[in-house]
């Protein structure tokens, strides 16, 4: 079974991939970030390393993630996410951090 999958990117990944808008993903069950993540590299191979380091499969330190108003950042890549991603009715997002002070 998959799910279809609405993932939200930053500007300059958006300009990277030459994709407008949102991408929509279909993605195997059960839905995680590593799926979602996977998904999104697989059609997008350009964007592999710009999210996740290539060799850890670790997110990189100034990205986060986000869906319902929660910041997903710190879950386990395994861990499903809210159902409301899983059926298309929320984004997920990855953000750039900002940083500075």
């Amino acid at each position: 079974m998959t799910a279809t999958v609405r993932v939200k990117l930053p500007a300059h990944l958006r300009k990277l991939a030459q994709v407008d808008g949102e991408v929509r993903l279909d993605v195997p069950a059960p839905v995680t970030q590593r799926s979602v993540l996977d998904a999104l590299e697989a059609r997008h191979p350009v964007l592999r390393g710009t999210i996740r380091d290539h060799g850890t499969q670790r997110r990189r330190a100034f990205v986060r993630f986000f869906a319902c108003e929660e910041d997903l950042s710190h879950d386990e890549p395994d861990a499903p996410l809210p159902a409301e991603v899983a059926a298309g009715r929320e984004p997920f997002l990855v953000v750039g951090a900002m940083a500075g002070g």
